[in-house]
């Protein structure tokens, strides 16, 4: 029986994580895009959220007290004050004021228990991707995954003229005449982890898109 040596045994072990960030991240972005489908069938029926809403309650998270609108709340049974390691949201994402407002929901998390898109992006999707492009979204490039590594209809669409990229992957829909949804992992500096879902549309206006979320997060103390 062969022995692994000590960079073999690293590589193993580095091979396994990368592969755990990857399935964290497929099940986040599936839970994301169920979130946004079931967002925008209620989306008629529910005045959206605002940055104007009141009627807060406090929770804390990684030691983070926030002060949170609860009509932000995707799930009624988590409005309800005091410690927690998930909060699920819903905002709106509207670059322009001539813009239609599109929802984005957003799970606040520890960051010891997320990646970042960019991360993801140097460590894991960089070594999936084929020669192909995808042209269709101004300053960003898009790379199909590799089909034959399970990652079929999957687009990684990355900023590669920045040393901290917007990154975003993004899965094609299984339903007809739907839209393709992504997902975004970032870093807070109040130390916490932001995961956004949202519909594809949005990266025509991905430069605005994070200074959107920090304008919502701000208001309830997460940036």
């Amino acid at each position: 029986m062969s022995l692994q040596t000590a960079p073999e045994r690293a590589s193993s072990h580095s091979l396994g994580f990368n592969l755990a960030g990857i399935a964290a991240l497929v099940l986040l972005g599936a839970v994301g895009a169920a979130y946004l489908v079931d967002s925008l069938g209620r989306g008629a029926r529910v005045t959206p959220p605002s940055l104007a809403d009141g009627n807060t309650i406090s929770q804390t998270i990684s030691g983070q007290e926030l002060s949170i609108p609860t009509a932000w709340f995707r799930h009624g049974e988590q409005i309800k004050p005091g410690f927690t390691n998930q909060i699920d949201l819903r905002v709106m994402f509207q670059p322009e004021p001539e813009s239609a407002p599109l929802p984005v929901d957003v799970a606040l998390v520890p960051r010891s228990r997320a990646r970042t898109s960019a991360v993801l992006l140097d460590t894991v999707y960089l070594h999936q991707f084929g020669d192909e492009m995808v042209q269709g979204v101004p300053g960003l490039v898009g790379k199909p995954m590799g089909e034959s590594n399970g990652y079929q209809g999957e687009t990684v669409w990355y900023d590669a003229l920045s040393p901290n990229p917007f990154v975003a992957k993004c899965v094609e829909p299984v339903a007809t005449g739907a839209s393709s949804q992504c997902v975004r992992t970032v870093y807070l500096s109040s130390g916490i982890a932001a995961t956004y879902a949202f519909d594809a549309t949005a990266l025509q206006s991905w430069r605005q898109f994070d200074a959107e979320m920090e304008r919502w997060l701000t208001k309830i103390g997460a940036w």
